[in-house]
């Protein structure tokens, strides 16, 4: 198989992470649970289940339960104004022209992932997908990844992972999978590399200008 490219989607090929703090934050505000919308940014991108347990701490369980349920709502309700972040439709079509296999190593439930690969409308050059459904814990462990590479058919040392969030540095890492990171999910540069990010970039559009010079170039050497 050829090597493939793993991309994670909320915050680095869709602009949806502050849609998610939004959701999260009127969520957890109509159930009672104080919490800053500064800290639940901190925590996109991160296993739901962890992240339920990180920022609502020793609230009842019904309470984070229902706040998850309301999350879903407003997320949904917000759907129509994301869009892909500039430059991911030209990014995922020069990789897919180069013979590199386009895989979403995502973690989100399949109705988020419903909605954003409607947003992208890219199906037809996606080779492979994973959601929440495939592992009972998401990144920052390194299951999701794990087996988007399965289902890819390709070793660790066949691909590279593409991310916005240190929880998706840590789980490629975890995964003995480079990791590139980008900044368009609303986290520094400095934080994705001492994460273990081998290259950042702004978004996809910066990844695109310098996709010659970059692992996923190298790559193609491994075909």
């Amino acid at each position: 198989m050829s090597p493939a490219v793993l991309f994670d989607i909320d915050g680095t090929l869709v602009d949806s992470n502050y849609a998610h703090v939004h959701a999260w934050t009127r969520a957890f505000r109509e159930a009672g649970i104080p919490v800053a919308a500064w800290r639940t940014h901190r925590s996109i991108g991160m296993d739901g289940g962890k992240l339920l347990e990180s920022l609502t701490g020793d609230a009842e369980e019904e309470r984070a339960q229902h706040a998850k349920e309301l999350h879903t709502q407003y997320y949904e309700e917000l759907a129509p104004m994301l869009e892909p972040l500039p430059g991911t439709r030209e990014l995922l079509a020069e990789i897919e022209r180069r013979g590199l296999q386009v895989v979403l190593a995502t973690s989100a439930p399949e109705n988020e992932l419903s909605i954003l690969r409607d947003v992208l409308g890219v199906d037809d050059i996606v080779s492979e997908s994973t959601s929440s459904q495939d592992v009972e814990t998401a990144k920052p462990e390194p299951h999701i990844v794990d087996i988007a590479l399965e289902r890819a058919g390709v070793p660790a040392d066949r691909a590279v992972f593409v991310g916005d969030s240190v929880w998706d540095v840590e789980a490629s890492r975890s995964a003995k999978v480079d990791c590139i990171g980008v900044r368009s999910g609303g986290i520094s540069a400095a934080e994705l590399r001492d994460a273990g990010a081998i290259e950042v970039y702004d978004d996809p559009a910066d990844l695109r200008s310098s996709l010659d010079d970059s692992a996923i170039a190298r790559l193609l050497d491994r075909r």
